[in-house]
């Protein structure tokens, strides 16, 4: 639906991937969109609340990628599904992406709001990969595993989006992140077959 809202915010989007946070200024974004800049701070109250909604909707776009659905699925066949989800938003929402996980961008600092919305996307990550591990599995070693899906993910999204991407064949790029993702997995689940026999023997 073309809410004025939501024609700033993808107006806003194509701005910042041409040139970050300094591309973005009031009166580009409500020319871009078609607005008044009466109307760009009547909905986010300037620069700042748009990069604030940015934010939120790029870590709501991961926590949507992390809601999949666990009852009688394999903990494996979840987490692969979730980070496929996860690749598709990555593409489809560059620039929040970017904004999100890229390098802190100079005149921009995230809300408490916004830093809580991205606490609770990781969150769920964890929850989600916590599912291949024992019930017994502290805190530490759930987010552990949940750092080596996430880096796996991460890191090809990030070689897709950099210069890099225009040398090498990134065609099929998704398809390669998952292969490399499923062997994480299966080493993540190795491993805690391995802690469970072990703590079994002990007893």
């Amino acid at each position: 639906m073309n809410t004025p809202k939501a024609n700033i915010l993808k107006a806003a989007s194509i701005l910042f991937l041409k040139g970050g946070v300094r591309a973005l200024n009031v009166r580009a974004i409500a020319e871009a969109a078609g607005i008044s800049t009466i109307g760009i701070y009547s909905h986010f109250q300037g620069k700042q609340g748009i990069l604030d909604a940015l934010y939120i909707e790029g870590f709501e776009q991961v926590s949507k990628a992390m809601d999949v659905l666990t009852e009688g699925v394999k903990p494996k066949e979840a987490v692969l599904k979730a980070c496929s989800n996860y690749l598709e938003n990555a593409e489809a929402f560059e620039a929040h992406y970017r904004l999100i996980f890229g390098q802190p961008e100079e005149g921009y600092e995230p809300s408490k709001a916004a830093h809580e919305v991205s606490i609770t996307a990781f969150i769920g990550l964890t929850k989600l990969v916590a599912k291949l591990l024992p019930a017994t599995a502290t805190r530490l070693e759930q987010q552990d595993a949940a750092i080596k899906v996430w880096s796996v993910v991460h890191g090809f999204v990030c070689l897709k989006q950099h210069t890099v991407a225009k040398f090498v064949d990134m065609r099929s790029w998704k398809t390669r992140t998952m292969q490399t993702l499923e062997g994480v997995v299966n080493d993540i689940e190795k491993a805690a077959r391995v802690r469970k026999n072990d703590a079994a023997g002990t007893k």
